[in-house]
């Protein structure tokens, strides 16, 4: 059998007239007539199809084995996509499994994240670093297949996973992300003489995916924004995991995805031919729109007994996978892949590294024209951002009268975003409210009014879930650093983004403002009084609440200076005192550590008072005066508590159990710090509609308060 990438080199050269292809001979050997090259381009386009399927059928056979060696696992999809794998892998993707984070490869988000036995067939085919062995290990302690796919991280590293999915929209929202990404990054880097971003982006879901509103919100901003790199296969094979999909849904999803400005196709999911006429139609389209691909399949196809049912989407299949292998073409060897498929992917591998290399030198003589362009992307990627040291010692002493974090933040994220070209800022609507828009930015869009892709301020709209994913796909995609905005209480809108990204350990920031009961007049609905303490639950989120601007300094700082997970930014809408009575280095630096002695006893220590945000400037005010009564900041818990073990006593001296902690928000963190025997002066119970500074005495929040509960 000729090769698939030599035959189609060798119909190229011959189509052109190239003779270096040729055999020994003379002319009128070396020249291809016209039916020859049919001939050719027919046998080849046959061999290509009908590799296609039996990669499609032996990549069936190495999820049946893997989910039943586990007993665990979804079937149905990775059963019933099959051959938009094959198509996708095996043809139309532009990829170099050899340099799996290459930063112009098409990417593969699979939305659908519990069919992960698709995702890790694939990669094996396609000749990715995943042994056949972790294959076998499905699900297994510390394999590289674990149960959802996993974006690369100090648990897990598969290489060819783009991000971490599971929970269910929030993938095909991350693809929006990682589009917009690619446009900026093409409208940033590319120039007119060398183009190194030129990318497709791809997703695959299923109806879970399409019901959850978050993609919906994400489809909504790919189509405004006219993110047509943007494609997404719809596994369309009506079931869901309770019943049929005619039980919860009737709506038509092409008409309402037209509606919303996509291009819709409706193809048969197994029929190679027309996934690859789709695939490479919406590659080809520049019209604006991002396109859906809707792949009408049976889930669980291969296995009589359960596919097209609902069964066949766990592993409801595993008891008839040994009797099930024979129809669809394979032997009863376990994993099986034959020569043939392995040769087959030899074959795409050198097609795709050819385009790799070529390329390789695309970029480098870009880099050497466009030197001052080629550090910022470098930068970009490796995250080689200024030390905090050298940040701080960029951004003067503020000297800031009473004002609240918020406007303390407006400033501060420029002088961030003039230190990290790279950094990017977005809001839900709020950027005004918010105060973290990037000044002379620019605003990121497809066009019209003030928007380019070249813009560093994404407005989102009304839609934070879809906001927190499309910020995580800006982080997985690796060239951009995001920050995004909306109020405090509305984070529980985008909460399962953000613990995706802590999983994810994306270094990604959240600037919530309006951050307690001092919002005042808006009332309850409006005032977060669990929301601080709901997010530092979350494992691996720094959660920074400062106390003034120089504190602020140092959160923004912190905040791109963590390089291993999110950080959330918590902001007063109200005035706050400063503590410039404190040098401001001490507060900065005392920031990054999470926590640090603001005010130092001057007598023997009696009592040490621990506060946050707003309430420090009512410590302060309580205890000028008071000789035995230490006063300690802790904007971020996280951070005091990764530090050495003598820096946490000598902040909070094991020896003084006489502590009380104050903050405007539920008070159960707060015991973590003072004990048993200690106090926390917190807000248990919701808000009230009433100015900010009456609400706050009401609960009080006040430095009269705080002194008659020390009593000193």
């Amino acid at each position: 059998r000729m090769k698939l990438f030599s035959a189609f080199v060798a119909l190229c050269a011959a189509s052109s007239g190239v003779t270096g292809f040729a055999g020994v001979g003379g002319p009128a050997t070396r020249a291809f007539s016209q039916a020859s090259r049919s001939a050719l381009f027919s046998s080849t386009a046959t061999d290509m199809k009908s590799s296609l399927a039996t990669a499609a059928n032996e990549a069936r056979g190495l999820a049946m084995d893997s989910i039943a060696a586990a007993a665990s696992g979804h079937m149905g999809l990775p059963l019933g996509a099959a051959e938009v794998g094959a198509v996708l892998y095996g043809d139309q993707m532009q990829y170099n499994p050899a340099d799996p984070t290459w930063i112009n490869r098409d990417r593969f988000i699979l939305s659908a994240g519990h069919g992960s036995m698709f995702a890790y067939s694939w990669l094996n085919l396609a000749g990715f670093d995943l042994p056949m062995d972790e294959v076998k290990n499905f699900r297994q302690h510390h394999s590289m297949t674990p149960g959802h796919p996993e974006f690369p991280n100090s648990e897990h590293n598969t290489p060819g996973i783009e991000c971490t999915t599971g929970p269910l929209g929030q993938g095909v929202a991350n693809a929006a992300g990682f589009a917009a990404s690619e446009k900026m990054a093409a409208a940033r880097f590319n120039t007119a003489d060398h183009k190194i971003f030129d990318h497709h982006v791809f997703a695959l879901c299923g109806d879970g995916c399409l019901q959850e509103g978050v993609s919906h919100e994400a489809a909504c901003f790919a189509a405004h924004e006219k993110l047509d790199n943007l494609i997404i296969l719809y596994d369309s094979n009506d079931v869901t995991l309770d019943k049929m999909a005619d039980y919860t849904q009737s709506e038509d999803v092409g008409a309402r995805y037209e509606a919303i400005g996509w291009d819709v196709l409706t193809i048969d999911g197994h029929d190679i031919d027309a996934v690859t006429k789709a695939v490479a139609d919406a590659k080809a389209s520049k019209n604006g729109k991002p396109t859906l691909i809707i792949c009408r399949t049976v889930i669980g196809k291969g296995i009589p007994e359960i596919e097209g049912t609902n069964a066949a989407h766990g592993e409801a299949g595993v008891k008839y996978v040994d009797g099930s292998k024979s129809g669809i073409g394979l032997p009863d060897e376990k994993w099986f892949v034959s020569q043939g498929t392995r040769d087959f992917f030899k074959d795409v591998q050198a097609k795709n590294k050819a385009t790799y290399d070529e390329w390789q030198g695309t970029y480098k003589a870009w880099k050497a024209a466009n030197p001052d362009l080629a550090t910022q992307l470098e930068n970009g990627v490796a995250k080689n951002f200024p030390s905090a040291d050298e940040m701080f010692k960029k951004i003067p002493d503020l000297k800031a009268g009473t004002e609240a974090t918020r406007v303390s933040g407006a400033n501060i994220i420029n002088n961030i975003a003039e230190m990290i070209p790279t950094y990017i800022s977005g809001s839900a609507d709020l950027h005004g409210s918010c105060r973290n828009y990037i000044n002379d930015g620019g605003n990121f869009g497809a066009g019209g009014a003030d928007k380019t892709y070249a813009g560093r301020n994404l407005y989102y709209g009304i839609r934070e879930h879809a906001m927190g994913s499309i910020m995580n796909g800006f982080g997985y995609h690796g060239i951009f650093t995001p920050s995004g905005s909306t109020f405090l209480v509305f984070a529980d809108y985008l909460r399962a983004t953000i613990r995706v990204a802590a999983l994810a350990e994306l270094p990604v920031s959240y600037v919530f403002t309006h951050d307690s009961i001092g919002v005042g007049e808006d009332g309850p609905t409006h005032q977060p009084v669990e929301t601080v303490s709901g997010l530092r639950v979350i494992p691996n989120l720094d959660v920074i609440r400062p106390a003034d601007a120089e504190e602020t300094v140092g959160a923004y700082v912190a905040s791109v200076d963590r390089k291993d997970g999110p950080t959330a930014l918590i902001f007063s809408r109200q005035n706050l005192d400063q503590n410039n009575g404190v040098d401001y280095m001490v507060r900065r630096e005392g920031t990054m550590k999470g926590a640090y002695v603001l005010k130092k006893e001057s007598a023997a220590l009696d009592t040490i008072v621990i506060a946050s945000g707003s309430e420090v400037q009512h410590a302060m005010k309580a205890f000028a005066d008071s000789p035995s009564v230490r006063v300690v900041s802790m904007p971020c818990m996280e951070r005091f508590d990764r530090q050495s073990a003598d820096y946490k006593e000598s902040v909070l001296p094991a020896s003084c159990t006489n502590r009380i902690a104050m903050e405007a928000g539920v008070s159960a963190p707060w015991y973590k710090y003072v004990g048993l025997e200690g106090k926390v002066v917190g807000v248990d119970k919701f808000g009230m509609s009433a100015p900010g500074d009456i609400v706050m005495k009401e609960y009080g929040m006040t430095a009269e308060n705080i002194k008659s509960v020390v009593g000193k």
